[in-house]
């Protein structure tokens, strides 16, 4: 699928901003003020409510969360539930232009007080979960991630539990994602490593953060498994902004494939012209979604930073399917060219991931939305329990889905990438739906 991948220009920083009550001064926020919003019924007048928007917003991590917060603007401007208008409270988690669970906690207790928020789409980042689940299990208001990847928010993940997330309604779910997880992205590394570079050994590194370390754990104990050896495990400080030492580390091993668990703000750019200064460019380097965020052309990327001496055999993945079936509602075509239409820019990495939570929301509004009475607590209560209730599919920009009893996705598929010179971004190489074809 086109639109889950390519990266977005940032200069188109925001969606239309109208009746964001609660929101912050960061760009973007809601639907159009007339028409776009969905329309009350008639003979009666529509009830008020919002959908909020936790992502970051600004500085490095704008070319993650700009696009993903345009694909529910553009959901709710499609979109129209009769009986009632839908606005945006935009929130951003990021702080210094980095994403920034305190933050992120903060911004979800602002939407759990507005009282019209009913759902929320975010966060993009997994130690951004982390703060936010317990404020959203305790509100009771439903989150849907198009970006988390970590296991361990919805599964026991080591050895812990992830009830203990939800200490006020441990046995409730409010939280789900439509973004498969690092179990699986973190196979996926290990494959392109093994069977696509035909690597056969490797220097694996993470950002010491949440999603990068558990992509890297996984990445690495998979490698092995299929006969790989890592030559060393490193984990760099998200903080670290000269990595001449950890590059003449690998230059002294020499590997085979160079993969990193991170995001972009974490340094992997620099970390990766630093290996073309020193004469290793030639050496393949992968890493996750945390550095699929764009082309060179677009400021603070992954590829924008490494350069193009450091860009050459480059890999990538996203947790969710690129090529997607034809029940996707939205088709792919229809989603770019809207996008496209309204924006200025291409998609990003999460847009139609962030598109499908918005339509799960339409979805249960449409079908409990008169249960409430006009009630706004009771309404939320009943949106966050149909999309808890595993029973329900939707019919999405991803194609159909559901989610299990612990807020995960029934797809289980990675999207593999890898940098093309001729356009100086991201290609798609392929796709793996490890329900049907898991790592051997």
């Amino acid at each position: 699928m086109k639109y889950a991948r390519v990266g977005a220009s940032l200069a188109v920083l925001a969606v239309v901003a109208s009746a964001c009550s609660g929101s912050t001064a960061s760009p973007a926020a809601s639907a159009a003020a007339s028409g776009a919003a969905a329309s009350g019924a008639a003979g009666g007048p529509a009830i008020a409510v919002k959908v909020g928007i936790e992502l970051p917003m600004t500085g490095g991590e704008a070319p993650n969360g700009v696009p993903t917060a345009n694909g529910v603007a553009l959901a709710i401007s499609q979109i129209q539930v009769p009986g009632f208008t839908i606005t945006i409270n935009q929130q951003d988690d990021a702080l210094n232009g980095k994403h920034d669970p305190n933050t992120g906690a903060k911004n979800m207790q602002t939407l759990a007080n507005d009282p019209q928020v009913l759902f929320v789409v975010g966060p993009y980042n997994s130690n951004v979960a982390q703060a936010e689940i317990p404020v959203s299990n305790a509100a009771g208001l439903m989150q849907c991630s198009p970006a988390n990847t970590n296991p361990g928010l919805t599964q026991t993940w080591g050895g812990v539990d992830p009830k203990t997330l939800r200490p006020t309604n441990p046995d409730k779910i409010a939280y789900v994602r439509t973004a498969t997880t690092d179990d699986l992205q973190g196979a996926a590394g290990a494959d392109i490593a093994f069977n696509i570079a035909k690597a056969k050994t490797a220097y694996v590194a993470d950002d010491t953060q949440t999603y990068g370390k558990g992509l890297a754990d996984v990445m690495a104990a998979d490698f092995a498994k299929l006969g790989g050896q890592v030559v060393k495990r490193d984990g760099i400080p998200d903080s670290t902004q000269d990595f001449t030492s950890y590059v003449s580390s690998v230059k002294g091993l020499n590997p085979g494939f160079v993969y990193y668990g991170g995001v972009t703000t974490s340094g992997i750019g620099l970390f990766r012209a630093e290996m073309a200064n020193q004469g290793l460019a030639n050496i393949p380097l992968g890493g996750g979604d945390g550095i699929s965020d764009g082309a060179a052309s677009v400021p603070s990327s992954f590829l924008q930073i490494a350069g193009a001496a450091g860009d050459p055999n480059t890999y990538s993945t996203t947790a969710g399917p690129h090529d997607v079936a034809s029940d996707s509602t939205p088709s792919a075509t229809d989603l770019a060219t809207s996008y496209k239409a309204k924006f200025g820019t291409e998609p990003g990495a999460y847009t139609a991931a962030a598109y499908a939570c918005t339509q799960v929301f339409l979805q249960a509004l449409k079908d409990v939305g008169a249960s409430a009475g006009g009630d706004l607590a009771k309404l939320r209560e009943a949106i966050r329990a149909y999309v808890a209730d595993p029973s329900h599919t939707y019919n999405t920009a991803l194609g159909t889905f559901s989610f299990d009893a612990a807020g995960d996705t029934s797809q289980k598929i990675v999207s593999y990438y890898t940098f093309d010179p001729s356009t100086k971004d991201w290609k798609f190489l392929q796709q793996r739906d490890f329900s049907k074809n898991p790592l051997q």
